[in-house]
């Protein structure tokens, strides 16, 4: 006995459609893409700016050229539709020109010289009775045809065996009644290939689009931020030189112009906390120096042989005298950061500065001739001067100076301030007698006084400290008019803010 070989079944949809089985494996391939999909992205999730911006505009991308395919398909299918429709009117109208009513009211039809065009997929019927159809066509379009006559202007379609679109148009008799219908067909595949070739090659179009976003866009950033990088190196180069260069402005683009201004205010903030640091251990270690030498010699004098009470109590005056030297020399150096009214030290306007502290010194001693502060002939009237130092920082400056005028003046102190070339100068000048001229070399040595007997509980280290912070803070103080009787001018010169 023969076996015959088993028929694969046809799939439920008929032949040529794909099958549910075969739509469920394509689904099965696309959640498959999808989560392939996510890997790759979770892979590709930047940890730099540059691919994250990158990123940014790929999925930007992804989302307009979906959004336009979309669009585009369904624009192009909408146009297609319309063009079938319009070729299927343009056919009716033709064939309908072809048929003649009767009087009696039957149809002739007058078959022209070439009528294989119009005979394609056309039916004329008389009412419900067809007078002419097309030999050979499907039953399935046979009777889309038959529902469509009697009715005026409507579509239909037929997707046995192949997709077709029928359209109804009525036939008037000479008085205007309907005498007939002419129902022609035409064929939508090369339409929905014309739309599927531009479905494919629009999604193509876009895939290759998006391939090509990533790299570009990468490529891109990283040349926009190539002067950032080059800044980053310049300023880690200039941390490890201790160089006090900064980056300026000018020649860069206007989205680094910002920047670039910002890290020099940051850079000069930096500086100048530590000039601070700096400036307070170093006056530390040197103004306790002395004191402290003095209490070791007066300790290991007392303690080399048996001294009479005497020398003993002289001795304990000096210890004593010292250390009040050095708790002095403390309070002076340290006032400055317990008082420091912004967070980081930095930056002071002088008319505001020096007003507060003529008004403060008036206030506190009302027996000495007044304090005035004014800016210097040729200052423009309302310019704001600032200084590179906090306010904490030139107040300790020019406290002292002001302290001295204030105990050797006759009629009034005067404070001027005044910008010059790449800094600001302020200037503390008093009607007393001056400085001697044989004390000017010592005038700014720790612990010099011109007259010790003047009265005063000063312990020679006003200017002293003054001139240290004014050079920690990348200045320095001068004496520009000595004795002579006319008086005493210090002028102070720090960086401009």
């Amino acid at each position: 006995m023969t076996r015959e070989p088993r028929k694969r079944p046809e799939p439920p949809g008929g032949p040529g459609r794909p099958s549910r089985l075969g739509r469920l494996g394509w689904l099965g391939r696309l959640g498959r893409l999808g989560r392939l999909g996510r890997r790759l992205a979770r892979r590709l999730s930047a940890r730099t700016l540059r691919g994250r911006l990158a990123l940014v505009a790929l999925v930007t991308s992804a989302l307009w050229v979906a959004v336009l395919t979309t669009a585009f398909n369904l624009a192009l299918d909408s146009r297609l539709r319309a063009q079938a429709d319009d070729v299927l009117r343009t056919k009716a109208e033709a064939v309908a020109t072809t048929v003649e009513v009767r009087p009696d009211g039957r149809l002739v039809v007058h078959e022209p010289a070439q009528d294989q065009a119009l005979d394609t997929g056309v039916w004329i019927y008389q009412g419900r009775r067809a007078v002419e159809s097309p030999p050979g066509a499907p039953p399935a379009l046979r009777r889309s045809a038959d529902a469509l006559a009697g009715r005026a202007g409507a579509f239909a379609e037929v997707s046995e065996p192949s997709a077709t679109r029928l359209y109804a148009l009525p036939v008037r008799g000479p008085d205007g009644s309907r005498a007939g219908t002419v129902v022609a067909s035409v064929g939508l595949d090369p339409y929905r290939s014309t739309a599927d070739t531009a479905l494919v090659a629009s999604v193509v179009l876009g895939a290759l689009l998006l391939c090509a976003v990533y790299p570009l866009t990468r490529l891109v950033v990283r040349r926009a931020l190539r002067p950032v990088g080059a800044m980053s190196a310049q300023a880690a180069q200039w941390s490890e030189e201790g160089a006090a260069r900064r980056f300026g402005t000018a020649g860069r683009p206007a989205e680094l112009t910002a920047l670039a201004a910002s890290l020099d205010e940051l850079l000069d903030r930096l500086a100048a906390v530590l000039r601070h640091e700096q400036q307070q251990a170093a006056e530390l270690s040197h103004e306790l120096r002395t004191p402290l030498a003095r209490i070791t010699a007066e300790a290991d004098w007392l303690t080399a042989r048996p001294r009479g009470a005497a020398e003993r109590r002289a001795a304990h005056e000096a210890i004593a005298g010292a250390a009040a030297t050095m708790r002095q020399i403390c309070d002076s150096l340290l006032s400055e950061a317990r008082t420091r009214e912004a967070p980081v030290p930095g930056r002071c306007r002088l008319p505001e500065l020096t007003g507060a502290l003529a008004a403060r010194v008036t206030a506190d001693h009302p027996q000495a001739p007044p304090v005035l502060a004014r800016a210097a002939a040729g200052t423009p009237a309302g310019a704001m001067i600032t200084a590179g130092v906090s306010a904490a920082v030139a107040e300790r400056i020019l406290m002292p100076l002001l302290d001295n005028a204030r105990r050797y003046a006759v009629r009034s102190v005067v404070i001027e301030y005044a910008a010059v070339p790449g800094a600001v100068e302020v200037s503390v000048v008093d009607d007393g007698p001056g400085v001697p001229e044989e004390f000017v070399p010592s005038l700014f040595e720790p612990g010099r006084r011109a007259a010790p007997g003047d009265g005063h509980d000063g312990a020679g280290l006003g200017l002293a400290l003054a001139r240290r912070l004014a050079r920690a803070a990348g200045g320095d103080i001068g004496l520009e008019r000595a004795g002579g009787g006319s008086g005493a001018r210090f002028t102070v010169r720090l960086p401009a803010g």
